[in-house]
């Protein structure tokens, strides 16, 4: 028997004569008041993570900033590589030329106004987990189509058997000495572009 057989038949013991399980209550609210701005929502709960949000794509470029080395998926649309940058598309880049970027570039699957939570899901214009958790600033398209008021209208948007990475601000913990550290665990800075175009 190997360790999963083992776990497996544990469980079902502790299970025998527990009788059904109980009805699980689904009447959790699933969405937001109707006449609600999401985008409003999420642009409110993105500053107060201390992300950066613009309007338009017009602003990509300035969000980049001076950003001189930018990786993007190599399926990200033209029209988002704008200003002075190098775009280099990601084809496996090694972590050590990730890290070296001076930014990276992607959209996303799905955003969450009600947590400010940006979903990616490795689908189109969003490439590998890799690319947004290594480089030290990260600048996200959020189509405007992609907004949604809470988690259970995101789900069902996202890629199940991908690998996801879920954005709530900027990478920060304040698990040492209560002190706020930002960068730890993926990019110190995130730049937001709301796309109404």
């Amino acid at each position: 028997m190997n360790a999963r057989e083992e776990i497996l038949a544990r469980l079902r013991e502790s299970l025998e004569g527990a009788g059904p399980a109980p009805e699980v209550p689904r009447d959790y609210r699933r969405a937001l008041e109707p006449g609600t701005d999401v985008v409003d929502l999420l642009i409110d709960r993105l500053e107060d993570y201390r992300a950066r949000v613009h309007r338009g794509t017009g602003a990509i470029a300035d969000a980049l900033g001076d950003a001189r080395r930018v990786v993007v998926p190599a399926d990200l649309p033209a029209e988002w590589r704008t200003g002075g940058a190098e775009f280099v598309e990601d084809d496996r880049l090694p972590t050590a030329d990730l890290d070296a970027a001076d930014a990276v570039l992607t959209g996303c699957a799905a955003a969450v106004a009600v947590s400010g939570t940006i979903m990616l899901d490795a689908g189109p214009a969003q490439g590998r987990r890799a690319v947004s958790l290594v480089p030290d600033h990260h600048v996200i398209v959020v189509e405007r189509e992609r907004i949604v008021g809470h988690l259970a209208e995101a789900l069902p948007r996202l890629h199940r058997s991908n690998p996801q990475t879920w954005i709530s601000g900027p990478s920060a913990t304040s698990d040492i000495e209560l002190q706020r550290v930002e960068g730890v665990h993926g990019p110190r800075r995130l730049d937001v572009v709301i796309s109404d175009d």
